[in-house]
């Protein structure tokens, strides 16, 4: 099977999303109380840090296959 590229924007976003769910299942069970309203610009910011996640891992690639390493860590000699 051939691996796929790690992809840092992916990866953040499903764990906002992962944390906006449990924080809406703790407020749903009592154990915690928060503003609905708060949830919103956390998710927001949150898709922010993955966007710079996103962008930092392209910038990466490119310098990486400009300087001669087109394949980057998972080349494994042809396997």
């Amino acid at each position: 099977m051939r691996r796929h590229e790690f992809e840092p924007g992916k990866f953040v976003v499903g764990l906002v999303l992962l944390g906006g769910c449990l924080a809406y299942l703790a407020a749903a069970r009592g154990s915690v109380h928060f503003p609905s309203y708060v949830l919103l610009p956390a998710l927001g910011i949150g898709f922010c840090v993955a966007g710079v996640a996103s962008a930092l891992a392209l910038l990466v690639r490119r310098r990486r296959a400009r300087n001669g390493d087109p394949a980057g860590p998972l080349d494994h000699g042809g396997r």
